[in-house]
């Protein structure tokens, strides 16, 4: 659920802006706030300020002239969309004195329409087409901080990082491929302060949901076509495994496979493909598609190693892939990937059960455990005899710990996002959660790099760490503008 402004907004509209200057003073300048930027704010602010963006910045930049404006909009998914934001956004945005603009995931603005006396006021702030509103470009916006956030967002006033736009209010929503689930864009609706509506950002997100349907049905068609002129490659197999797969790798039909997952990593260059359950196949290329041939028998299986994929650092829920695959996991079962990870030579039933229970721990338990585990990732990612990964394992905390070892401090901060399974209480987790949260920390302080410093005290392990935001304040040069932010924070921790 997209995060919205305070109730004040749409009681006081212009007392509402001017609470949220003298907000933004005070926390710029290390003074007490009345009252904190909501934290959809804050955090953007947080990331503009570390891309060195300057509250006083110079206009967001001209990436694309007229000429190359021309064929971005050409190429652009989002070009036929465009006859539905019209006919929803357009005129409401002419009638309430707003203009409509459509960026790509990157930012730029390609289109923008709407009350030309708007378009006239946004030439003026650089409101333009052809230029670029992420928020490393431009600090905090609705555009940039959708696209940042992949939610609905509504930016009003003071709220954004720069000063310019102090003036203007803007709500934007993210539009994303049907295909890929890949961002495509944003559109926004922008005018100035008087113009405020609160439905505005509903208007916005039940619009971008109109161009995702529509992008959904123009893909079903094309879908349909791809799977009749492809449909004699399938039956061609006269009865041996296969299936027809989209360009990229969603299965459109099947011959005597059995289940298949709803899409197939198709980018291996070796045309290779491994599927979650140890099956091989190989990749046809058809215009516009695939054809998948599966192997019989199970010599080959072992081919290739699966590849698992681990994030467990940071405070959201765990996540897990197998080559690609999203594997939902419960926090049980994460508990085991991160201790067979740490155990690459694997683990008994006896040792896992004293690791996730302690000496109460049962490893008939652990069995049961394993077993649901092997019948959701597979047998070649956890196998037994003993219990360990037989998958190529990526992981956020090898990844950390890789680099304390090798004394990459500013490496090491920005792996961390956080402590490990935070929700975990089982005893070996959470002597791994210590011990990796207190080596990162001792080792950014002992750095004294103010990347490091600043990467650390962004997770939840270090923003209230007195010691982490006194060095941090002593590292960052006065000229920084996130020294501005450390210092305030310091304040109130003081205070």
């Amino acid at each position: 659920m997209a995060e919205r402004p305070a109730p004040d907004l749409l009681r006081d509209p212009e007392s509402y802006a001017r609470l949220l200057r003298h907000v933004h003073e005070a926390v710029l300048s290390g003074a007490p706030a009345p009252r904190s930027p909501r934290p959809l704010v804050s955090e953007s602010w947080h990331r503009s300020l570390a891309a060195r963006v300057d509250p006083d910045s110079t206009p967001p930049p001209l990436v694309y002239d007229d000429a190359e404006l021309r064929g971005r909009r050409e190429d652009h998914p989002l070009a036929s969309v465009l006859p539905i934001l019209r006919q929803t956004l357009v005129s409401i945005a002419d009638d309430a004195e707003h203009i409509m603009i459509v960026t790509d995931a990157d930012g730029h603005i390609l289109w923008r329409e709407g009350a030309s006396a708007v378009c006239r006021r946004a030439d003026r702030v650089h409101l333009t087409e052809g230029t670029r509103w992420s928020e490393d470009a431009i600090g905090t916006n609705a555009m940039g901080t959708a696209l940042a956030t992949g939610e609905p967002v509504q930016i009003y006033s003071a709220e954004h990082l720069v000063r310019t736009y102090h003036t203007w209010t803007c709500a934007a929503a993210p539009l994303r491929d049907p295909d890929t689930g890949a961002l495509l864009g944003v559109i926004d609706v922008s005018g100035p302060l008087r113009t405020v509506h609160p439905a505005m950002l509903a208007l916005v997100s039940a619009t971008a949901g109109l161009a995702e349907g529509h992008l959904r049905a123009e893909l079903a068609a094309r879908d349909e076509r791809l799977r009749r002129a492809n449909m004699p490659h399938l039956e061609a197999l006269r009865g041996e495994p296969g299936a027809l797969l989209s360009a990229s790798g969603r299965v459109l039909a099947t011959e005597s496979c059995g289940p298949l997952p709803s899409t197939v990593d198709v980018r291996r260059p070796s045309g290779t493909v491994a599927l979650p359950d140890g099956r091989l196949g190989s990749l046809e290329p058809l215009p516009e598609g695939f054809l998948l041939r599966l192997r019989s028998g199970g010599a080959t299986q072992a081919a290739r190693k699966p590849r698992l994929a681990l994030e467990f650092l940071g405070d959201g829920e765990p996540l897990a892939t197998v080559d690609g695959r999203d594997a939902p996991i419960t926090l049980r079962h994460a508990e085991i990937l991160t201790l067979l990870a740490l155990h690459p030579d694997g683990l008994s039933a006896e040792r896992l059960a004293l690791q996730l229970y302690g000496e109460a721990g049962n490893p008939v338990t652990v069995r049961a455990e394993i077993h649901r585990l092997r019948s959701q990732l597979g047998p070649a990612v956890v196998q037994t005899r003993p219990y360990r990964l037989g998958a190529e394992v990526e992981a956020d905390f090898l990844r950390v710990r890789a680099a304390l070892r090798a004394g990459r401090a500013r490496e090491a901060a920005t792996a961390f996002d956080g402590p490990l399974l935070p929700h975990s209480e089982a005893p070996a987790i959470l002597d791994e959660r210590e011990s990796l949260t207190a080596l990162v920390r001792r080792v950014a302080l002992d750095s004294g790099d103010a990347d490091a410093l600043w990467q650390f005290w962004d997770t939840s392990c270090g923003a209230d760490d007195a010691e982490v935001v006194a060095a941090l304040c002593a590292a960052l040069p006065s000229g920084d503008p996130r020294r501005a932010v450390a210092v305030t924070h310091q304040a109130r921790l003081d205070s």
